[in-house]
C-alpha cells in the first residue's frame, strides 16, 4: 500500500468526519436549581457515590439526574434584608446581589482518598481555602478543613502546576504568585505555599492568571497579565521563575496556553478586562534570535463591528477551555457576568447576561476563526464557569452559579438535514448583508 493512497485515503476519512460533524445540531437543555446569589462559581462531582455526577454551588448539592433534590453540606446562613412588593421588609435567603458572595470558586476532589469526592472552595478574594470531607451518605454538615488562610486573585484555579500528577491551589499570596499544596498524607493540615515569583504589589482583587506551557518544555507555566513565568528545571528550594514581560490586558479572566492555529507552539487566550471587554488570542511568533514573542488577534471587543459575527457583551470575568463538538480542538466557553458590582458598577450591566461557546476553527494555513454559538441569554457567568460531561453522555455540559442563581446546560446533540443544519450556523455579517 503506497504512501499516497494512505494519505488520500486519510484525507477522504477526515472529509467525511467533517461532513458527519456538520450535521450535528448542537442545543443545550437549561435547568436552573436555584434562583438565590449563594455563590459565584460551580462545579460537578458524584457525591453520593451513586455513579451519577451531581451539582454543587454556594451551600448545596444538587443530586443528579434531575438536581431537583438538594443537600446542605456547609452553613447555608446567609440572608439579606430587601423590600416586597408591598412594602415591607423581609429576609431574603443568600448573599445580596447588590454584594458579594463568600464562594468565589467550586472544585471537586478526593483529598483523603477515601474514594468519595470531596468539595474545596475558595471564598471571597483574599480570604481562605478550604475543602469540605465527604461523610460518605451521612446527613448534616460536612467537616471542613481550613487549609490557606489568604488566597488572593480573582482568577485562581485548581490544577497540576508542578507536574507531578495531583493538583495544587495556583494563586496571589503575600504578595506573591505561587502554589499551595498539601501534604498527600494528610490533606486536612494546612497546605505549603510555594512563592514562585519575587514579592510584588499583587493582592486579592489582582486579575487575570492561568497555567500552560507557553516554550514547549514539557513543563507549566505561570501566565498573569503582565506576562508569563517560565517553570525552573527544578522547583527543589522554591526558586524564583524566570519572568518574561508581555502584556495581555488589563486583568481579565482564567489564561491558556493552547495551539490555537495548529502550528506545534502554545499561543495564549484570554479576555482583556474582567470588568469591560474583549476576548483575544495572543499567536506565539519567534522572533530572528529565536525568543517568544506575542502578536494579539481580537476576537471580540465592545462594538459589534470588532466581530466577524457581530457579538459583542462585557465582563468576560471566566473562561473555561475544553473541545465542545468532539472535532479534537478545543473551544472557548464564556459569557458575561452579572451585575459584579451590581447594576451600575461596570460596563453595560444592563445588558443580557449571556452565554456562549466559541468553537475553534482552523484551515491547513493555520487561518483562525472562532465561531460563536450562543447557549443562554439570561443566566451569564459568574467568576467561574465550568464545562464538563456532567451526565457521562460524550457532550460536555456546562454549570454557572452567579447573582442570577445556579444553572446547568445539558449538552444536546442530534444529527439534522444540511439545510437545517446550516440554518442554524451563525453567519459573518458581512453574509448577511
Amino acid at each position: 500500500m503506497t504512501k499516497s493512497f494512505l494519505f488520500a485515503a486519510a484525507i477522504v476519512a477526515a472529509n467525511l468526519n467533517v461532513r458527519a460533524a456538520d450535521h450535528l445540531l448542537h442545543t443545550f437543555k437549561k435547568i436552573q436549581l436555584s434562583d438565590a446569589f449563594w455563590g459565584d462559581g460551580a462545579n460537578f462531582g458524584d457525591f453520593n457515590h451513586d455513579g451519577q455526577n451531581d451539582i454543587v454551588s454556594g451551600p448545596y448539592w444538587y443530586e443528579a439526574p434531575d438536581f431537583k433534590k438538594r443537600h446542605e453540606y456547609m452553613p447555608a446562613d446567609a440572608t439579606f434584608k430587601r423590600k416586597n412588593v408591598s412594602g415591607a421588609e423581609e429576609a431574603v435567603p443568600g448573599f445580596d446581589p447588590l454584594g458579594y458572595s463568600k464562594n468565589f470558586f467550586a472544585f471537586t476532589y478526593d483529598f483523603n482518598k477515601d474514594g468519595w469526592t470531596d468539595i474545596l472552595i475558595l471564598g471571597f478574594p483574599g480570604e481562605d481555602t478550604s475543602w469540605y470531607e465527604n461523610p460518605k451518605g451521612k446527613d448534616g454538615h460536612w467537616v471542613r478543613h481550613k487549609v490557606l488562610d489568604v488566597t488572593d486573585n480573582e482568577s485562581p484555579t485548581f490544577a497540576d502546576i508542578t507536574g507531578d500528577g495531583k493538583p495544587e491551589v495556583i494563586c496571589n499570596s503575600g504578595g506573591y504568585f505561587g502554589y499551595a499544596e498539601p501534604d498527600w498524607n494528610d490533606a486536612a493540615k494546612p497546605w505549603t505555599f510555594h512563592p514562585i515569583t519575587p514579592k510584588g504589589g499583587w493582592q486579592r482583587f489582582t486579575h487575570g492568571m492561568g497555567i500552560g506551557d507557553v516554550n514547549g518544555d514539557g513543563r507549566m507555566d505561570l501566565l498573569e497579565k503582565d506576562g508569563w513565568w517560565e517553570q525552573p528545571s527544578s522547583l527543589k528550594g522554591d526558586p524564583a521563575w524566570t519572568k518574561h514581560a508581555v502584556n495581555f490586558g488589563t486583568g481579565g479572566s482564567h489564561m491558556y496556553a493552547y495551539d490555537v492555529d495548529g502550528d506545534g507552539d502554545n499561543d495564549v487566550i484570554t479576555s482583556l478586562a474582567a470588568h469591560g471587554y474583549g476576548l483575544a488570542w495572543y499567536e506565539n511568533v519567534k522572533d530572528v534570535n529565536g525568543e517568544i514573542t506575542f502578536k494579539q488577534h481580537v476576537i471580540m471587543d465592545k462594538e459589534p463591528k470588532d466581530n466577524k459575527y457581530g457579538v459583542a457583551f462585557s465582563q468576560l470575568h471566566a473562561i473555561d477551555l475544553i473541545d465542545m463538538d468532539g472535532d479534537g480542538v478545543k473551544d472557548l466557553v464564556t459569557g458575561k457576568r452579572f451585575w459584579a458590582h451590581g447594576p451600575h458598577g461596570d460596563a453595560d450591566p444592563a445588558a443580557p447576561a449571556v452565554l456562549y461557546w466559541f468553537k475553534l476553527v482552523h484551515d491547513k494555513n493555520h487561518n483562525v476563526d472562532f465561531v460563536p454559538h450562543m447557549i443562554d441569554d439570561n443566566s451569564g457567568i459568574g467568576t467561574q464557569v465550568v464545562a464538563g460531561n456532567i451526565n457521562k453522555d460524550k457532550w460536555p455540559d456546562v454549570v454557572v452559579g452567579n447573582k442570577k442563581g445556579t444553572f446547568v446546560f445539558m449538552h444536546e446533540v442530534k444529527k439534522a438535514a444540511r439545510a437545517e443544519w446550516d440554518a442554524a450556523q451563525p453567519k459573518p455579517v458581512s453574509e448577511t448583508k
